[in-house]
């Protein structure tokens, strides 16, 4: 009967470090919530903690406007916070649109008869040899999105047998699209008849029967196309060859927009539709596909694996691999 009370005294000694940890007052200022053994508090401490710290970021935040409010137009400008993008390395050979240089090799480079009016396009889209369902239903979406675009099944016809027959037949763009473990991972662009030949990567696509709130199917119309932040030489290049896929003059009647926006080396692809709401207010309307592209390389003249010059290639181990380095 006399170890009762020893007992409720330790029980007692339990509760109150307990408390104490809870309120954190018994910790060092070096103490560290991964020392906790415990697992459900170890991770009712990091809750805690996490919870401090975002009340401490709110009221920095109070004080900070409070500041400039009473400061006024004294107040210092407001900090640019640090992304990739605005921590680019500059790369040397961004373009500058008024180079007399630059405009000189666009006037000759192989999109000129494009850019000249002298060509319209014309797109062949094909796969690899017996492709899977879901390959073949994003060449069909594909060429209901790009106007004059015919979808051919290769029946284990080399491309190199393939490319003399799209110029005899007066296709401007040969369009390959690869697959693997029955998903499309690779997109070759040969422009035709004299090249240059693109590779790349193609990851995140959504067909249109997996997108949410998606609009009614395209229509015939002439699509508006948008490319945003290409801006170095192979950037431009890049730019020029998918301009080139589509005609000339869009046909505005149909509301319908076709984007390609560099970010960090990741081409993203979407396809929209206007929805004016009323004078002022428009919305877009996603009809899909979407993809996203990575260059691999670009290569000079038609495809030609074995013998081909490449301009660019993507060397994945560079020496100055670094973050913020990019190419396009």
């Amino acid at each position: 009967g006399k170890r009762a009370p020893v007992q409720e005294m330790e029980q007692a000694e339990i509760e109150v470090t307990e408390n104490k940890s809870e309120s954190g007052a018994c910790f060092p200022p070096t103490f560290s919530v991964s020392e906790i053994k415990n697992k459900q508090r170890r991770h009712a401490m990091f809750l805690k903690l996490k919870e401090e710290k975002r009340k401490q970021k709110l009221e920095l935040k109070k004080k900070k406007k409070k500041e400039r409010k009473a400061l006024g137009d004294q107040a210092p400008p407001k900090e640019v916070p640090k992304t990739i993008e605005n921590q680019r390395i500059y790369d040397e050979t961004t373009v500058n649109p008024e180079d007399e240089e630059v405009a000189f090799d666009e006037g000759t480079d192989e999109f000129s008869a494009y850019f000249n009016r002298l060509t319209n396009p014309k797109v062949l889209i094909t796969t690899s040899d017996r492709p899977r369902g879901r390959t073949v239903r994003f060449c069909e979406q594909l060429a209901t999105m790009i106007p004059h675009a015919h979808v051919y099944y290769r029946r284990g016809l080399a491309l190199k047998r393939v490319i003399p027959q799209c110029i005899s037949r007066g296709f401007t763009y040969l369009m390959v699209i690869n697959e693997d473990r029955k998903v499309p991972n690779g997109l070759v662009l040969c422009h035709l008849p004299d090249g240059p030949t693109a590779h790349f990567k193609v990851s995140s696509v959504r067909l249109r029967k997996e997108m949410k709130r998606r609009g009614k199917d395209p229509t015939e119309h002439v699509p508006e196309v948008i490319l945003n932040n290409f801006t170095t030489r192979l950037g431009h290049s890049i730019g020029r060859m998918f301009a080139a896929l589509f005609p000339h003059d869009p046909q505005f009647v149909g509301r319908q927009v076709a984007t390609f926006h560099n970010q960090r080396d990741f081409i993203f692809f979407r396809f929209h539709r206007y929805i004016f709401k009323n004078e002022k207010k428009v919305g877009i309307q996603e009809l899909g596909p979407r993809f996203t592209l990575k260059l691999r390389s670009l290569q000079k003249g038609t495809f030609d694996s074995k013998f081909g010059e490449y301009e660019w290639v993507h060397k994945r181990h560079e020496m100055d691999s670094s973050r913020r380095k990019f190419h396009l």
